[in-house]
């Protein structure tokens, strides 16, 4: 099926449920140095976020393969609201083929050169191979993976990607998040942070604790989540999914422009355990009636159970490190998810809290240890100013530092899709990506795997 997005709405649904699949057709004389993005299988909002922007390297047609049915209408209406956005719209033209054999006429016929893919996680290796092995970019939502099985088929991918010079990237949002990268950077100056300290699995060196939501509002409106989201045979459980974002801080933090092993992993304990949701909550969230069939071996005491919380403790180059995830059905009023992280210098801890006190918005504090308040003034003021005008430093009552970022540097979870798309059109220009950026993501899933491994046990 093939029409052009300026669409919208309800008429949009309606236009698609009417059109019957056909071969799309494609003229592509246009020089590869443009990005033409083809979308696979849009099943996770995050297909749609990547855009919320236009890019000047990317064509503006996004050629689109999918399965019939509600996640590719949800998807396209999501489109076609930042197309009809009265404030910087985009301006997005769709070519969609929907049909059982979509993955087949994506390859078949290949009107793009970078294959975007975010969904169901139990195929999305699947789909990654059989783009790289038809020469196709991949960029992918996290997590590529989702249990050792999957692993061994990314090593292949990888593989195939470096004999072909082809991009696999994964995208990792949260190396975007303002305070986030000050911490980083402030852990990077010796005067204030000293080293990393080596911690203990009582006391690690680096933590990340994360809060998510079933519910929640994206682009202002409430996310209505596919039923197989709560399958963690398709999902994935809590220990292989936002896990991925939070070793992947710490590999970039704790070892950063460094090139990392699954060597340098060693997994110590790993756990996984369930949240409990209604028949009401699932029908919120999902708007369907009743729980699914295959979830049916989930359903207990009539509520599902859905093995979305993981926790893992192991050591990387011999530095303790700690991650945690954790799902609650919905935040309280005027809250959300919400991140913690700590990193333990010899001379400083850097802290980022989002709590009530911080009004559910990350922030960053320094507790200072070995290093003197004039180093910690001269790093913020002088060295991270140059990069970050308006930052500054303020004494708290706990004795601890907090470094006040401006409100522009608040961008949000959803602008951060534009930036680190932006990173791999860099990537994309010149050919090739730093020389941490593969390994780095391998040992992530090894990480990530591992748990998985361990916890299932």
């Amino acid at each position: 099926m093939i029409f052009k997005n300026y669409i919208s709405g309800a008429f949009l649904a309606l236009f698609l449920a009417g059109c019957a699949p056909k071969e799309m057709k494609t003229d592509n004389a246009e020089s590869d140095s443009r990005v033409r993005i083809m979308t696979l299988d849009p099943g996770h909002f995050h297909a749609g976020l990547i855009h919320k922007s236009m890019y000047a390297d990317v064509d503006s047609t996004v050629y689109i393969f999918a399965p019939e049915g509600a996640e590719l209408k949800d998807h396209l209406n999501r489109l076609a609201s930042y197309n009809g956005r009265p404030e910087n719209p985009t301006a997005w033209n769709l070519e969609v083929y929907s049909g059982a054999d979509y993955l087949q006429k994506m390859i078949s016929q290949k009107p793009g050169n970078v294959m975007m893919v975010a969904g169901k996680n139990d195929v999305k290796i699947d789909y990654i191979l059989s783009a790289v092995e038809n020469g196709i970019h991949v960029y992918a939502d996290k997590p590529l993976v989702i249990n050792p099985a999957g692993f061994k088929k990314l090593l292949i991918a990888f593989q195939t990607a470096k004999n072909k010079n082809l991009l696999l990237y994964d995208i990792m949002t949260e190396r975007f998040e303002i305070t986030t990268l000050l911490q980083r950077e402030l852990s990077m100056i010796p005067e204030v942070f000293g080293t990393l300290e080596d911690g203990t699995p009582e006391d690690p060196a680096i933590s990340k604790v994360s809060v998510h939501h079933f519910f929640k509002y994206v682009s202002g409106v409430p996310l209505v989540r596919p039923d197989w989201f709560f399958d963690v045979e398709t999902e994935g459980t809590g220990i292989v999914d936002v896990t991925t974002h939070l070793v992947d801080l710490i590999q970039w933090e704790a070892f950063p422009d460094q090139v990392l092993d699954t060597a340098d992993v060693k997994m110590n304990t790993a756990k996984l355990w369930p949240t409990t949701m209604t028949l009401k909550e699932f029908t919120q969230v999902t708007g369907k009636s009743a729980f699914s069939d295959f979830l049916a071996k989930n359903v207990k005491n009539g509520n599902l159970e859905v093995l979305s919380n993981g926790e893992m403790n192991y050591t990387l180059k011999g530095k303790h490190a700690k991650v945690s995830v954790v799902w609650n059905y919905q935040a309280p009023e005027g809250t959300g998810d919400t991140h913690y992280s700590m990193m333990r210098g010899t001379k400083a801890n850097l802290i980022i809290r989002q709590g009530k006190e911080e009004n559910y918005r990350p922030a960053l504090y320094v507790k200072l240890i070995g290093s003197a308040q004039s180093d910690l003034e001269k790093a913020v003021k002088q060295t991270l100013q140059a990069k970050y005008p308006g930052i500054d430093l303020q004494l708290m009552p706990s004795g601890e530092y907090q470094v006040i970022i401006p409100d522009s540097y608040h961008n949000g979870h959803e602008a951060h899709f534009a930036q680190v798309t932006e990173k791999f059109l860099e990537y994309y220009k010149f050919g090739t990506m730093p020389a941490w950026e593969v390994p780095n993501m391998i040992t992530k899933y090894y990480t990530t795997t591992k748990a998985y491994e361990m916890a299932m046990k």
